[in-house]
């Protein structure tokens, strides 16, 4: 069998303010204090493997030693989103941020949106995912015209009734607003957001789609597979990429529905790369201000964290990391721009390492192409010798 390596997203499972944080208006968050301090929350497994050890962690004790390699990474990418999150932990540093709009898209943009899709406009304002269905789904229903907002990230969310607007023909009004939403408009992602139920009663399905900005240059999943490696996409990986570089993917009900999908890629025999992106922590919980929401949904993680390593073959590695923070007891809804957790487990993984505080998450792109053999071509530096064992 060959060397697997499963990297595990946990969406914006920040563990305290960046050191730019006064920057993005952040000073103060820690999304792994705020969800610690709940009754709900239980995470042994990543307790051991090195959590509560990482520089700057000291909202719980750390273990005398942990059973693998740990670290507190540092985002150099000018943003806090998904997408610039991901593609720096696959070796892309974004010096320029992505287009956000805190007062709505400039009416150009909304006029020509509404005349290639033949539907008028609503909302056009930053606005709770929840609170928008809420404050504009009877309308919606009524006229047939598309909500449309954005939030403090570089998004363009269209939101439509199941029975209003069908899945697929939303889809296709995101794929018109992407090819539109280029240039200095070039939002990170454009996104699917439909709901059903009836008023005072609507809520959103699991149907979601993101339609992302194709990555500027390649990725280590690219790199991979121009060196004969495959790629495997759990969640929203694919649609991160725009399907760049990734080879084999699938979608995911939840958290609990990426991990099972994890866990049967997990039976297939491959040599390469798993990218999973678990985005209930971020998008039911984070946004939603829910503390204990969050911290069962770590306990639930940790749970299934176990039956994961019990099936774990002598070649393989799991890291898991976060693309940002999405403090649930912050003030406001958004994202926070915080350091990011790394730990590393497997056979071949040295146990108690602590690899301090690093420069940028493309470290973690650079230390999986090493440890594949290749050269790394991507941003980041490679952690590989400090962490892996040397085979005999």
């Amino acid at each position: 069998m060959g060397r697997r390596v499963f990297l595990i997203v946990l969406d914006s499972y920040g563990i305290g303010e960046a050191p730019d944080a006064d920057k993005f208006n952040d000073v103060g968050c820690n999304t792994l204090r705020s969800i610690t301090g709940s009754p709900e929350y239980n995470t042994p497994l990543m307790k051991k493997m090195g959590l509560f050890n990482i520089d700057g962690v000291d909202c719980m004790e750390g273990v005398e030693s942990a059973i693998g390699a740990y670290a507190r990474l540092t985002e150099q990418s000018a943003g806090k989103d998904t997408t610039i999150g991901h593609w720096e932990i696959a070796g892309i540093v974004s010096k320029n941020p992505l287009p956000t709009y805190p007062n709505g898209f400039p009416q150009d943009v909304i006029d020509k949106f509404s005349e290639l899709t033949g539907r008028g406009v609503l909302c056009n304002m930053p606005y709770s995912g929840t609170d928008v269905i809420r404050d504009y789904g009877k309308q919606h229903m009524e006229t047939g015209d598309l909500i449309v907002y954005t939030s403090a990230d570089s998004v363009f969310q269209i939101a439509a009734h199941e029975d209003i607007v069908p899945v697929e023909e939303l889809y296709r009004y995101c794929e018109i607003a992407r090819q539109m939403l280029v240039g200095e408009h070039g939002v990170g992602r454009v996104i699917a957001r439909p709901f059903i139920g009836e008023d005072g009663n609507f809520t959103r399905t699991a149907r979601r789609h993101d339609f992302s900005l194709v990555p500027p240059c390649d990725t280590m999943m690219d790199v991979l597979i121009a060196n004969g490696y495959a790629t495997y996409g759990v969640g929203k990986i694919y649609d991160i990429f725009a399907g760049k570089g990734i080879q084999n993917a699938v979608r995911i009900e939840n958290n609990v529905d990426g991990m099972n999908k994890a866990m049967a890629y997990q039976k297939e025999d491959f040599t390469g790369l798993c990218f999973v992106n678990l985005v209930d922590f971020d998008m039911h919980y984070g946004h939603r201000n829910d503390i204990d929401g969050y911290a069962k949904a770590a306990t639930v993680f940790d749970e299934q964290l176990h039956d994961f390593v019990a099936n774990m073959r002598d070649e393989d590695i799991l890291m898991i990391t976060a693309d940002h923070g999405c403090d649930p007891g912050f003030r406001g809804t958004d994202h926070s721009r915080e350091y990011v957790p790394f730990m590393a487990y497997g056979k071949d993984i040295k146990e108690n390492v602590n690899l301090g505080t690093r420069d940028s998450f493309a470290d973690i792109a650079a230390t999986i192409q090493d440890i594949f053999g290749i050269q790394p071509a991507t941003a980041g530096k490679s952690f590989k010798e400090e962490i892996l064992h040397e085979r005999a």
